[in-house]
C-alpha cells in the first residue's frame, strides 16, 4: 500500500487538473459534450491507479482531509455572490425547480424499485440505487445503510450505497454537457446576458486581479466560514443537523446582502475575477480529489447489477430534464444550463452540477440564475425532502 499525505495529494490533485485541461484541449469531443475538466483528468488517474492495482496489487490511498475544506471554500464563495437582487430574479425559477426535484426524487426511487424487482437485485436493493444514494450522494448513502441492512438483511447495503454514488457521480458528471449542448443547438438559445461568468455572479471585463484583492477575498471568505461553523453548532444544539458547507453558504448570503450595505465605503468582493478565481480553484480541487480517489476495482463485483440500475436511472433523468425541466423552467438558455446542472444533481453531487453548468456557461455564455437557483436546491432544500421521501418508501416497501 502507498499513502500519500495531504500534500501529496494536493500535488497530485493539481496535476489531475492540469491533465484533465491538457485532455479537453485537445480532444474536440470533451470540448463538444462539454465534459467538466476535473472529471476528464480524475476519471483517468482513477482508471490508471486501477491499472496498478491490477497489474501489482498496490494500492494507493490519499489522505483526503482537506478535500472537505475545499468543498466549503467554494460553497462560501457560492453564498457571497448570492445578492438578493439576484436571488428575487431567480424566484420563480426556485420554486419551480425545487418543485420539481421533490417529484424527481418520487419518481427515481420508483424507478430503482421497478428495476430492482424486474432484475435479480431486489426492491431494497433498486430503492438503494435510488434517491438513497444518487439525489443523497455518498454521505446519506453511508448515514442509510444501517438502516437497510437491519431492515432488509442486506449484509453489503453501504457497498451498493457507495457503488452506486460512485457511478452516479460519474454518469452526472458526463451526461450534463451533452444535455445543454442538444437543448441549445436544437433552440438555438443565447445568454440573455453578454457578461463574463463568474460561477454565480457576475464580473467586469477590466477588473484586475491583485494581491490585495486576493488577500481581500481570503478574508471575507474565512470570517464568512467562521460565521457559518458557528451556526452550524447552534442548529445542533436544536437537533437540526445540516453539512457544515450548507450553513457556510447561507454565511455568505447573510454577509453579502448586509455587510456592503452597512460599511458602503468597503469594496465587496461579490461578482470580482479574484472571488471566481477562488471558487474555481476549490471546486477543480474538490472534484479532482474525490474522482481520482475512487478505488473502482472494489467495485467491480457489483458492477453488473448497479449498472442495470443506473443506466436506467440515466434514461429516466435524461428524459425528465429534457422534456421537464427545461421545459417547464421556459425553454431559455437558463433553463437549458439548469437542465445540465440538474442532471448532474440528480444523479451525483451539486459540485457535479456546478461543474456542468461552469463547462457549459465557459463555452456559450453566463447564466447568472442557473448558478443561483441549482445549488441552493441542491445544498438545502433537495435533503431535507430526500429524508421523508426515503423514509415513505422504506415503510411500504
Amino acid at each position: 500500500m502507498l499513502e500519500l499525505g495531504q500534500r501529496q495529494t494536493i500535488i497530485v490533485a493539481i496535476l489531475v487538473l492540469f491533465l484533465g485541461k491538457a485532455l479537453n484541449k485537445q480532444l474536440t469531443f470533451l470540448r463538444e459534450y462539454n465534459i467538466p475538466e476535473p472529471v476528464t483528468g480524475g476519471m483517468l488517474a482513477s482508471i490508471f491507479i486501477g491499472v496498478i492495482y491490477a497489474s501489482s496489487g498496490i494500492t494507493i490511498d490519499f489522505e483526503l482531509a482537506g478535500r472537505d475544506q475545499f468543498l466549503i471554500i467554494f460553497f462560501t464563495c457560492v453564498g457571497l455572490n448570492a445578492r438578493f437582487a439576484s436571488l428575487l430574479k431567480g424566484g420563480y425559477a426556485l420554486v419551480i425547480l425545487l418543485v420539481l426535484a421533490i417529484v424527481y426524487l418520487v419518481l427515481q426511487n420508483t424507478t430503482g424499485l421497478l428495476v430492482g424487482q424486474l432484475s435479480s437485485s431486489g426492491s431494497a436493493v433498486g430503492l438503494l440505487g435510488g434517491s438513497v444514494s444518487l439525489s443523497g450522494g455518498h454521505g446519506t448513502a453511508i448515514a442509510w445503510a444501517d438502516i437497510f441492512e437491519s431492515k432488509f438483511s442486506i449484509t453489503n447495503a453501504i457497498e451498493i450505497g457507495i457503488a452506486c454514488a460512485t457511478f452516479g457521480l460519474i454518469f452526472g458528471g458526463i451526461i450534463g454537457g451533452p444535455i445543454a449542448k442538444f437543448l441549445i443547438k436544437r433552440y438555438q438559445l443565447n445568454p440573455a446576458d453578454s457578461a463574463v461568468v463568474s460561477l454565480g455572479g457576475e464580473y467586469s471585463q477590466g477588473e484586475r486581479i491583485h494581491i490585495d484583492t486576493v488577500l481581500h477575498c481570503i478574508l471575507v471568505i474565512s470570517i464568512a466560514i467562521g460565521i457559518g461553523l458557528q451556526l452550524n453548532q447552534i442548529l445542533l444544539s436544536f437537533g437540526l443537523i445540516l453539512p457544515e458547507f450548507v450553513t457556510s453558504l447561507f454565511a455568505g448570503i447573510i454577509l453579502t446582502n448586509t455587510v456592503p450595505y452597512v460599511f458602503n465605503k468597503w469594496s465587496w468582493p461579490s461578482g470580482t475575477r479574484s472571488l471566481s478565481l477562488v471558487s474555481e480553484l476549490s471546486l477543480g480541487l474538490f472534484l479532482a480529489m474525490s474522482l481520482m480517489s475512487l478505488q473502482l476495482w472494489s467495485l467491480l463485483e457489483l458492477a453488473v447489477p448497479i449498472l442495470v440500475i443506473l443506466l436506467a436511472q440515466v434514461f429516466v433523468i435524461t428524459i425528465f430534464v429534457i422534456f421537464v425541466v427545461f421545459k417547464l423552467l421556459g425553454k431559455d438558455y437558463d433553463a437549458a444550463v439548469i437542465a445540465a446542472g440538474y442532471a448532474g444533481l440528480g444523479l451525483g453531487a451539486t459540485p457535479t452540477a456546478i461543474a456542468n453548468m461552469n463547462a457549459v456557461t465557459e463555452r456559450f455564455g453566463p447564466s447568472e440564475k442557473a448558478f443561483i437557483v441549482v445549488p441552493l436546491v441542491g445544498a438545502f432544500f433537495i435533503d431535507i425532502a430526500n429524508t421523508f421521501v426515503i423514509q415513505f418508501f422504506i415503510s411500504v416497501l
